[in-house]
């Protein structure tokens, strides 16, 4: 398995330092859960095949078992024969870590998120432009070219975001800058799923996504800022719409 990979999850939302020793497979639960616990995945949501969350995931479809055996033995979802892997909920064991960050954030508005989050992440994609690696960049390819084929899959291309969003911003080169954003992008979640929902949501995200990846491939700073603008605001409307903002 390449470095790449295995460092694919070195950070839940919330931890306050580098994690040690700790697995992949172990990575790749946490960050299931955290989804779980965000509400970007909900009761009766059915997870991608074995084959889509490691291609998704960049690991191999035996460790991406052995975590979905992990929250399965927390009772957070359900594994049945023959049939599609099912959320149950986030079951007796809460994520302190994961809580304790939405929970310093759920107080404050759309609006003060948003524009904290802006000022954080142009800076991100502003080094990013600049120190990302080839590895980074074709990963970020593939999921867009992923992407396009999960327009009636949200729950799929829910997973797939953050992946997306995640290589970007470790692309920076700064952990600090790389964890505070990761932190606002995790506000709101259970909205932002909701506006993914509505027509045509997926492909403009996606549309947007390779805008993005094509001006950080040019090494174009000013060029990545504006897609990732754009990107926001899209964001930002249309997570406005479904909170009744």
């Amino acid at each position: 398995m390449s470095n790449a990979s295995i460092r694919l999850i070195d950070r839940v939302p919330g931890d306050k330092g580098p994690i040690v020793k700790r697995t992949v497979k172990e990575q790749i639960s946490d960050k299931l859960a955290y989804m779980i616990h965000s509400g970007l995945l909900r009761a009766g949501d059915e997870l991608p095949s074995e084959r889509e969350l490691a291609a998704t995931l960049g690991v191999s479809r035996e460790t991406v078992r052995a975590a979905v055996g992990v929250l399965q033995a927390r009772r957070m979802i359900e594994v049945s024969q023959g049939a599609r892997t099912r959320v149950i909920g986030p079951g007796a064991m809460p994520l302190h870590e994961s809580v304790g960050v939405l929970g310093g954030l759920k107080n404050r508005s759309l609006e003060e998120v948003t524009e904290a989050r802006a000022a954080v992440e142009m800076q991100v994609v502003r080094l990013a432009a600049q120190r990302i690696t080839p590895a980074q960049i074709e990963r970020l390819q593939n999921l867009v070219d992923d992407q396009r084929g999960m327009r009636a899959d949200a729950v799929r291309f829910q997973i797939s975001d953050q992946e997306f969003h995640q290589i970007l911003y470790r692309a920076c080169g700064n952990e600090l800058l790389a964890d505070v954003v990761f932190d606002f992008y995790g506000y709101a979640l259970e909205f932002r799923r909701l506006a993914l929902m509505r027509p045509g949501a997926i492909e403009h995200s996606v549309a947007e996504h390779q805008a993005i990846v094509g001006a950080i491939r040019q090494r174009d700073p000013e060029a990545a800022i504006a897609a990732m603008r754009n990107h926001l605001e899209q964001v930002h409307r249309t997570t406005r719409d479904v909170m009744g903002g």
